[in-house]
């Protein structure tokens, strides 16, 4: 029987490009036959001796060629030349810009209670400083307050920007003063998931590893936001590396229970907006990280179509798969947001420069809105919710139209999370500085990087060609069906999985509460660019129920 020591040097030869290479020095020993058939049996692949023996001289080569890339450093804001493209073949683009329409407002009044303005929704809160009832140097401070009171409550908060946002703020008020109002988000403070880079302050990606990282940039969408006139006031926490609520410096809570976490990975921005300390935040997601916080916090999370957003000054994950959205009291101001951070920046190479004709719907009368049957008549914990939610589109004219996903084997095709995000930090396994992280348990990062070296690059690339199928079979599904927007459980039917594979958009809104008195939500989804739809849909749906209008106690 072979030593543990001696089958992980046979792993080491038939990976391709993903080799172990964490836990020994570089392997001097020549690949035999005996390591090539053990290696092979790790891949499902059978050789025989002929074949193994032919193949020595090959894999000796490319374990030296594998030492002698390791050799240049390759720092995480720098892109594979391999770039995801989400668009199948016949996509039409919409070509044609119009105006973006807003609702109307009523007459906002400034508050007798300034508490209320916690809860207050970014449209509103812009009224009021455009009408100069409030200067965004009091609306600043006070969101700087109630950040400070619960920060260690909720440990939501990595880095406030004080300095900054006190600054940023006056200078807001200077020049709506003289005239020069920027829009709607001019003067209104907001935060950011500790992932995007805002230069002079330290980005942590949640963990101890680079809690004093300084970044000489500042991200694309923090520079559109500031672009736009909104306020930097903090950092916010995220799970350490964009997975969970954990970090370096605790569980982040969730204010309708601090018991309980606020799920993750933007952990952060999640909790914060949800508990009236700011009146929207960005996250980010590549699997579910702005919708589950979305979902648990009872907040509105718009995660857009791959390519939307620039992510350049955002810590890189998987480059095929991350994605940067608005996290919201509603859905309008999801829209909003996304309107400031949208389009290309020269620095993110897959970002397309495309028409947001936003509009809100008069009615959802004869509006065509797909449905996922199986998901929504399946046994899962929110069924009862999404049924009302059903009920309540039917009551609002859409028509519901039955349909089903094309049948994949995504989560086999989330290997790319793995693969990309052990490249992304390939240096903390092979330095063994993974063993610092906080989580450490078999469903953690450090576990997941060093199995992701056992992937081959071959069934990394076939899984890549699969997603190009998945992706043109739900565009002819989509089309077929002749409709853009469909609703689904936000977990139930594997929708979230699949859309995140795919780059499709999708909107999480809140739809009620568990039996733990915590929210769930409901999911819409999207063709590729079409957020305008998506968003005008799924605010029908949001105008005609109450539960964004809900806030936890004591907050």
């Amino acid at each position: 029987m072979m030593n543990r020591r001696f089958l992980f040097v046979i792993a080491l030869c038939c990976v391709g490009s993903f080799l172990l290479g964490a836990f020994f020095k570089p392997v001097i020993t020549p690949i035999t036959a005996d390591m090539a058939n053990y290696a092979s049996q790790i891949m499902g692949i059978e050789f025989n001796a002929a074949e193994r023996d032919s193949m020595l001289d090959n894999l000796n080569d490319q374990r030296l060629g594998y030492e002698r890339v390791r050799k240049i450093s390759l720092t995480n804001d720098i892109a594979p030349a391999l770039l995801f493209n989400p668009v199948p073949e016949g996509f039409v683009f919409e070509k044609v810009s119009k105006p973006f329409i807003f609702s109307k407002l009523l007459n906002i009044k400034l508050p007798k209670n300034r508490d209320s303005l916690a809860f207050y929704t970014v449209a509103e809160l812009g009224a009021l400083i455009r009408s100069r009832q409030i200067t965004s140097v009091e609306l600043t401070q006070f969101f700087l307050n109630r950040l400070q009171k619960y920060r260690p409550v909720l440990l939501n908060v990595i880095t406030l920007t004080e300095d900054l946002a006190l600054q940023q703020a006056a200078q807001a008020d200077a020049e709506i003063k003289a005239g020069e109002y920027r829009g709607p988000l001019h003067g209104i403070p907001f935060g950011a998931k500790d992932l995007l880079a805002r230069q002079g302050y330290p980005t942590t990606w949640g963990s101890n590893i680079y809690k004093n990282q300084m970044l000489p940039y500042t991200a694309t969408v923090i520079q559109k936001l500031e672009k736009a006139g909104a306020v930097l006031v903090a950092k916010m926490s995220v799970g350490e590396f964009a997975w969970g609520d954990v970090w370096y410096g605790g569980m982040t809570r969730n204010p309708w229970n601090p018991q309980t976490g606020a799920s993750g990975s933007s952990a952060g921005s999640g909790s914060a907006v949800a508990a009236g300390c700011l009146p929207f935040a960005i996250g980010t997601e590549t699997l579910g990280s702005i919708v589950s916080p979305a979902t648990v916090n009872g907040v509105t999370g718009l995660r857009p179509t791959f390519g939307r957003v620039s992510r350049f000054g955002a810590m890189a994950l998987s480059w095929s798969m991350d994605k940067i959205g608005p996290m919201t009291r509603s859905v309008e101001d999801c829209a909003l947001v996304f309107e400031a951070i949208r389009g290309a920046d020269g620095k993110d190479a897959v970002v397309r420069d495309l028409p947001f004709n936003y509009a809100p719907f008069q009615s959802l009368k004869g509006v065509r809105v797909g449905y996922l049957k199986k998901a929504f008549e399946s046994d899962y914990g929110n069924r009862a919710n999404d049924s009302l939610s059903l009920l309540r589109l039917r009551q609002l004219g859409a028509e519901l139209v039955p349909f089903e996903l094309p049948n994949y084997p995504v989560n086999d095709l989330t290997i790319a999370i793995g693969v990309e995000g052990g490249a992304a930090f390939d240096s903390l396994t092979r330095s063994n500085e993974d063993d610092k992280m906080v989580r450490q348990i078999k469903n953690a990062w450090p576990n997941e990087f060093r199995s992701a070296r056992f992937i081959p690059a071959v069934e990394y690339i076939q899984a890549q060609r699969v997603r190009t199928k998945m992706i043109q079979d739900l565009y002819q599904t989509l089309k077929k069906q002749n409709f853009e927007v469909y609703v689904t459980p936000t977990y139930a039917g594997g929708n979230l999985t699949y859309t995140n594979l795919s780059g499709h958009p999708s909107l999480c809104l809140p739809n009620g509460f568990n039996k733990n008195k915590l929210p769930t939500s409901i999911t819409f989804s999207a063709q590729l660019y079409a957020e305008a739809k998506l968003l005008a849909v799924g605010k029908a749906y949001q105008d005609a129920t109450k539960w964004h209008k809900m806030h936890p106690a004591g907050f």
